[in-house]
């Protein structure tokens, strides 16, 4: 149903109401593959109806599956009931005003299953005979906004990924790459890292006493950090609620470190509040640049919205596609093969340290320094003068992401930024390696 046709419906059952209206098509096809065989292909298409009310100094946020014309007369008088009984809100900012939106980009359907085994085809044979395991996915996701200052508009986020891992012996070796077409994913080249992180980490692991060590952290570790920053130490409610670190304009970070936010690349033109979207830099040269705001958020600071409303109704203003921009280009001769090509730069000139492949279970201790812990998994390798050695057993850390990225601890950034599948999104973490002089490591994996 048209999101236009709600907002008059309730426009006509309660006249003064600010009214959103957004419906979502969301399209999924998926691919899940374990012991090198497909064993899951599902395509799913599913379309959310969500309205927002604000009347009589209330509001309120609906949303239904099956907004059809003959529901719509219940679906407006059953949030309307719940605006006349729900809280006062006297941050209320207003609908977004009537501007001109870019058109939705025309897109390719969905892959088709037989796109996808063909991916995962590449992928096992790339693991060269090791047990293949992950999936990929391919997603559509299109927006219809509607609100009642006549501003209305359409947009097409597109999402590709793959993930899996190879093992061997009991050893993980982890690949994973996020794009916005699935033919840009080489699923040989990616079941082939796999498989070299899972032949590399099949000797006897060695156990590293817990300390600070200096790291290269691989692409899909430095996406945690992202992630971490993204939804909690950017955001503009954290801030306001004192829970983040960031201050506009402070050097907080190490001046190699620039961070951007560009939702627009993905097809994201509007919010979730119809607010256009643009590049946001965030971090500049070290330098806290900017907040994400929804319009709650903006207008409690006299701010301005960047068009980070996540979702309709949503209180959490967060960048979705941030990434962190790549160093200097450099040339890399005789990398190992289970190193990233994107981390092979940072190794040479380390005398002892621990090459990191990824992060999983990180909980937020601390949300003003961001202080994490989590454990390592799918590779760990010590680093002896610029080479990569012994593998090591998997350790868990205790680090505050701040300080990770504090002035002097980042010695290098890697040349090449990698997608990084997004949890929840068609978006993704754009993701260099990092160097970093110093990180937390507090005990092995089981404590």
């Amino acid at each position: 149903m048209a999101p236009e046709r709600i907002v008059e419906t309730v426009l006509a059952a309660a006249p003064g109401a600010e009214v959103e209206a957004t419906v979502v098509r969301d399209e999924l096809a998926l691919t899940r593959f374990a012991n090198s065989f497909i064993h899951q292909n599902v395509a799913d298409e599913s379309t959310t109806t969500v309205l927002r009310v604000h009347v009589d100094g209330r509001t309120v946020t609906t949303s239904t599956s099956s907004a059809t014309p003959e529901d719509l007369d219940g679906f407006v008088a059953s949030t309307l009931e719940a605006a006349r009984t729900g809280p006062r809100d006297p941050g209320w900012p207003g609908v977004a005003p009537a501007v001109t939106l870019p058109d939705a980009r025309t897109l390719a359907p969905l892959s088709s299953p037989a796109d996808r085994a063909a991916l995962v085809r590449a992928f096992v044979d790339g693991a060269g005979g090791l047990e293949a395991a992950g999936y990929c996915r391919d997603r559509r996701v299109t927006t219809t906004f509607a609100n009642s200052a006549g501003h209305h508009g359409v947009n097409t986020v597109a999402g590709a990924a793959c993930d899996g891992i190879a093992r061997d012996g009991g050893n993980d070796g982890v690949a994973r790459l996020a794009t916005f077409a699935l033919g840009d994913i080489d699923g040989a080249e990616l079941g082939a890292r796999a498989a070299a992180k899972a032949r590399a980490a099949a000797a006897t692991k060695v156990d590293l006493e817990p300390g600070r060590y200096e790291v290269v952290l691989e692409p899909s570790a430095t996406a945690d950090i992202i992630m971490m920053l993204a939804g909690l130490a950017f955001n503009g409610r954290s801030v306001q609620q004192r829970q983040s670190f960031a201050e506009i304009g402070g050097t907080q970070f190490d001046p190699s470190i620039t961070i951007v936010d560009d939702p627009v690349e993905s097809g994201l033109t509007f919010d979730a509040e119809g607010t256009p979207t643009s590049r946001l830099l965030l971090v500049d040269g070290g330098t806290t640049a900017a907040l994400t705001y929804d319009r709650h958020t903006a207008a409690a600071v006299g701010a301005a919205s960047t068009g980070h409303s996540g979702a309709p109704g949503a209180t959490e203003p967060v960048a979705f596609n941030a990434g962190i921009a790549p160093g200097p280009a450099a040339d890399v001769t005789d990398a190992a093969a289970h190193v990233h090509p994107a981390a092979a730069a940072l190794v040479a000139g380390i005398e002892r340290g621990i090459l990191v492949s990824d992060f999983w279970y990180t909980r937020v201790l601390d949300p003003k320094p961001l202080a994490v812990t989590g454990l390592t998994r799918n590779g760990l390798w010590l680093i002896e003068d610029g080479e990569v050695t012994q593998a090591l057993s998997n350790l868990r850390f205790t680090q505050a992401y701040a300080a990770a990225l504090a002035p002097g601890n980042v010695t290098a950034v890697g040349p090449i930024a990698v997608g990084e599948p997004e949890r929840w999104s068609a978006s993704h973490w754009s993701a260099p390696a990092l160097r970093l002089a110093s990180w937390n490591f507090t005990g092995g994996a089981a404590g």
